[in-house]
């Protein structure tokens, strides 16, 4: 398995707990591994100031040296200080650095029991080819030592070494009880990244609950209960906030069906009582005499109208329910033509009026469909209001550096003050309406068609007499 796929198949849970682990476990990793390095930083450091200083102490007094090491006796049966062997001879070793003097010609003159090999550097200071003291590695036997050559005044030098053995068993045990101490801080970090994850995703597991809740009983009236301002806090407002406008796109669909149902009703019944009627003719010919011609006409005029009545409606409650998804693309859109077209398809419609427009070229970005809709709704119903022989005006102009403003006045008795606040809602229909064809929905979808595009709609009284529309929409 990729290690992208089988981490994101974790839980978030087991990727935190990993994650705090792998932190902590790095960080004690890179401090014991600190530790070991500045430890044997210094350890090195004591060796060569060790050995400087042994150094310095026998070539400030060398024939001293000499002669004390001359003196030393020991008794029958005594053992050295210190003895390991290697090889046949084995040969004496005593504790701490050992030492050696060499003349001029960079023979050994004298020394400590150990004695330290004169290599080609070491002849060369005691010889006086080079001033400057040098600290080398020698193996004597198999121990690693450090050897240090110091120049002698008037001569000869001084060679001083230390066994490197014991400092790198104290690093070993060092090293090893900083792994222990390792392997003990990963195992912590893993308890401790358990405990963190438990604790820190426990109000993600609540509002999962709750939401899990919200899912099964569909009850979208009780809100999450949200306490704090942090992260978790906002996340739960945030499900609060869509929980309320899924409730409120649920009230809405439900209203929207209900009324659709009681809008429909009317013109239904009314043509199935029409076609009842007509049915019932055609099967008893002998009652055909009680429906003269004339009134039969007029039946089926009114069949026709409830028809095309019944179809505007189903039409306009389809572009009501149209979801964002199944809209069109958005493109630029001359507002000027769209409204010209528009006015044209209403005046084959209603040719008895005068349209005065004056339209001003301007660019919007829309949807050329909803857009003529939105405007033939608003020319029908100026269109519906002014009286016979009236005048409709049509005015477009860009007023705004980033607005264009479509006004529409006509010349009818006007909205009643009490009636300007609903006109744009749903089937909503004023009292001197409800005589008159429709369904209500044609400014409905006027001011959705405006809002779906960054605008507004709004209506009000004109200044003599009718209404007047006002369409906002960005540039």
């Amino acid at each position: 398995m990729k290690p992208g796929r089988w981490w994101g198949a974790r839980s978030l849970h087991a990727r935190l707990s990993l994650l705090v682990t792998g932190a902590v476990g790095a960080a004690v990793v890179l401090v014991a591994a600190g530790a070991w390095i500045a430890v044997r930083e210094i350890q090195r450091h004591q060796v060569a100031l060790e050995l400087s200083s042994d150094a310095a102490s026998i070539a400030a007094n060398p024939a001293q040296w000499l002669a004390t090491e001359s003196s030393r006796t020991r008794g029958p049966g005594e053992r050295p200080p210190f003895d390991r062997g290697w090889g046949p001879g084995r040969r004496e070793r005593e504790i701490g650095p050992c030492w050696q003097i060499l003349d001029s010609s960079g023979a050994a003159a004298g020394g400590s029991r150990t004695t330290l090999p004169v290599t080609d550097t070491a002849r060369e200071i005691a010889t006086g080819s080079r001033r400057q003291s040098v600290q080398e590695k020698i193996a004597l036997g198999p121990d690693d030592y450090v050897m240090l050559t110091l120049p002698l005044a008037g001569g000869g030098a001084v060679q001083v070494g230390m066994d490197e053995n014991a400092g790198e068993r104290v690093l070993t045990a060092f090293g090893a009880l900083l792994a222990l101490g390792c392997a003990a801080g990963i195992a912590g970090a893993a308890l401790l990244g358990r405990a963190v994850a438990r604790a820190g995703l426990a109000p993600v597991d609540r509002l999962t609950s709750a939401v899990e809740d919200v899912a099964v009983t569909q009850d979208l009236d009780h809100p999450i209960d949200v306490h704090g301002s942090d992260e978790i806090a906002r996340l739960g407002r945030s499900v609060n906030a869509m929980l309320a406008a899924i409730e409120a796109s649920r009230r809405a669909q439900r209203t929207l069906v209900e009324d659709a149902g009681h809008e429909l009703r009317t013109p239904l019944t009314s043509i199935r009582t029409n076609v009842e009627l007509l049915l019932e003719l055609e099967r008893r010919p002998e009652l055909a005499h009680r429906l003269p011609p004339e009134e039969r006409a007029e039946l089926l005029a009114d069949l026709d109208a409830q028809v095309r009545e019944l179809a505007t409606l189903t039409t306009e409650l389809v572009e009501l329910a149209r979801e964002e998804a199944t809209r069109g693309a958005v493109e630029p859109v001359d507002l000027a033509d769209v409204v010209s077209a528009a006015v044209a398809r209403v005046r084959i419609r209603v040719p008895g009026l005068t349209y005065d427009t004056v339209l001003e070229p301007v660019t919007v970005p829309g949807r050329p469909g909803e857009l003529e809709r939105m405007v033939v709704n608003v020319l029908d119903n100026a269109a519906k209001w002014s009286p016979p022989g009236g005048t409709v005006k049509i005015r477009l102009s860009a007023e705004e550096p980033d607005w264009t403003v479509l006004t529409v006045t006509d010349g009818g008795p006007g909205i009643a003050e009490e009636d300007l606040p609903y006109v744009f809602d749903r089937f909503y229909r004023a009292t001197a309406a409800r005589s008159m064809p429709g369904s209500g929905l044609g400014l409905a979808i006027v001011a959705q068609t405006a809002t779906q595009h960054g605008g507004t709609a709004t209506a009000a009284r004109a200044t003599d007499t009718g209404t007047v529309i006002t369409i906002r929409l960005p540039v």
